[in-house]
């Protein structure tokens, strides 16, 4: 089976190398997971090199030190009006689908609504090249900005910080 690269959204890709002081996104050479078959509940560590495309993660147990945990995998679904499901809906299209679908499926993973939690989340989006392959899953994943995660995320979210009133 031919591996299909995965997008991974820019803005995703800011907000996670800015706080990882040098760290990259996804990779590894180790435990290496197809991104095509990731589930909810698996846990990995960033490679050494900020990617736009990765075709497998390095895949680590939620009890030892990792940077992000997959919460959710979910099926694009293409907006009122849109029909063809072989047509790239195109970046813009899945990042805003992505935002809201990993925002909803965070709470339900976590235990805490995304919003009341100091957790963050990003996601890995299908490539239009992964997309002519069949691909239409975004990969949702939880991560701590300020440190390494050691235990799973399920049902487990640290609580929220107060916000000075």
């Amino acid at each position: 089976m031919t591996r299909l690269p995965r997008t991974v959204a820019a803005a995703a890709l800011v907000v996670l190398a800015l706080p990882l002081s040098g760290c990259g996104l996804f990779g590894g050479d180790d435990d290496e997971q197809d991104v095509l078959d990731i589930e909810a509940g698996q846990c990995f560590v960033l490679p050494d090199e900020v990617q736009e495309q990765v075709s497998d993660l390095e895949r680590v147990g939620c009890d030892e030190p990792h940077d992000r945990e997959s919460f959710a995998v979910i099926p694009y679904e293409a907006p009122d009006g849109e029909t063809d499901a072989d047509v790239f809906p195109g970046d813009e299209a899945l990042t805003t689908f992505a935002d809201g679908r990993c925002a909803d499926a965070f709470g339900d993973y976590t235990g805490v609504p995304y919003l009341d939690s100091d957790l963050y989340f990003t996601y890995l989006l299908p490539s239009p090249r992964s997309w002519q392959g069949g691909d239409r899953d975004v990969v949702c994943f939880a991560f701590d900005p300020g440190q390494r995660l050691s235990t799973s995320l399920r049902g487990d979210a640290p609580a929220p910080t107060p916000t000075p009133s």
